[in-house]
């Protein structure tokens, strides 16, 4: 029984914050992202904390100033050396509908000269395909430091890093998902890092509403951008639908709405056979929906670094028919 009333944590003002009723609660600052996300990072928080606010987070949806005080608080504790990079590509959502052709884009890309970091929180999600599983199979190399990064996007212009390699405190908060029944927050936090400051950071967020969210979150934090609604959740575009870039740059947003590159949906294959990537890439396999997916996946990293859509097709379809000259291969 205590007599003296305890001090109270230092953490419980941001689950107050956040937490206080339909009247009482709000969402918190940039300045106090910044804090309560540094406190995470330093472990100087309660787990029974953790788990309520990141589902506080979750039920209200993060604000760009909550994600961009998040990132704030992370990148000073990256401890990560310069390393020239010219897209970052977030992969944390997995496919359960289509494979995964943005993988073959990102390949095709970097074996032009693109210098592309990719990274990931693994397999969370029962019944999806994910970027982790596929990458001794196609020929990804995973780093699980900084220097092996470097290394691998100088000789192949392309490097996979697990989020649990740099940031771990992040990665067990993904780990949370079967716990808490949930994703969290992190998920979407984890595509506004870009750790490496890359010339311009891609990113794909399914749910609607939350691109421009995630654009103004780049934008406070001065970085260049592009969002997109990806097919799965993952950057590809979907070439049976409209795809709209939600565009940052020095501070000015831009949209482009493209045009759908299929008059008719294709047919959602009975399984995924990751088998059927290889051999497209090899040029033994064709798949309507899957050549349209990988040129405008293409096409649209490639506006991310400055071509104009008409120019970005031209030079994605380039580089698509020159890949097999470079040293990039699978199998």
């Amino acid at each position: 029984m205590n007599l003296i009333t305890p001090a109270e944590h230092p953490f419980a003002q941001f689950v107050r914050i956040l937490g206080k009723g339909k009247r009482g609660a709000r969402g918190l600052t940039r300045e106090e992202a910044r804090e309560a996300m540094g406190m995470l990072l330093d472990g100087k928080v309660e787990d029974t904390q953790l788990g309520a606010f990141l589902m506080l987070l979750r039920h209200k949806e993060e604000s760009a100033e909550e994600l961009a005080g998040f990132t704030e608080a992370i990148r000073p504790r990256l401890c990560a050396p310069a390393i020239q990079v010219d897209l970052d590509w977030p992969s944390y959502a997995g496919k359960k509908r289509h494979l995964p052709w943005y993988l073959l884009a990102a390949k095709a890309l970097a074996s032009s000269g693109v210098r592309i970091f990719m990274h990931g929180g693994g397999a969370h999600t029962a019944g999806r395909m994910y970027t982790e599983q596929l990458l001794e199979q196609l020929d990804i190399p995973c780093a699980n430091d900084w220097q092996t990064v470097a290394k691998a996007l100088d000789e192949q212009g392309l490097a996979y890093s697990y989020l649990g390699d740099w940031m771990p405190a992040l990665q067990r908060m993904i780990d949370l998902r079967n716990t808490l029944g949930l994703r969290s927050p992190i998920h979407s936090l984890a595509r506004v890092i870009n750790p490496l400051g890359a010339r311009c950071g891609l990113q794909s967020i399914f749910h609607p509403g939350y691109q421009a969210v995630h654009r103004e979150a780049s934008r406070l934090l001065g970085d260049h951008a592009i969002v997109i609604k990806g097919e799965g959740g993952e950057i590809e575009v979907n070439p049976d639908g409209t795809c709209h870039l939600y565009g940052t740059l020095d501070g000015v947003d831009w949209d482009e709405e493209w045009p759908a590159l299929s008059a008719q949906r294709h047919v959602k294959p009975e399984r995924l056979d990751p088998a059927v990537l290889a051999a497209f890439w090899r040029g033994e396999h064709d798949d309507a929906y899957g050549r349209l997916a990988v040129i405008a996946t293409m096409a649209t990293a490639l506006r991310g670094l400055g071509l104009a859509r008409e120019e970005a097709f031209a030079q994605a379809q380039q580089r698509w028919d020159t890949r097999i000259q470079s040293n990039q291969s699978i199998g």
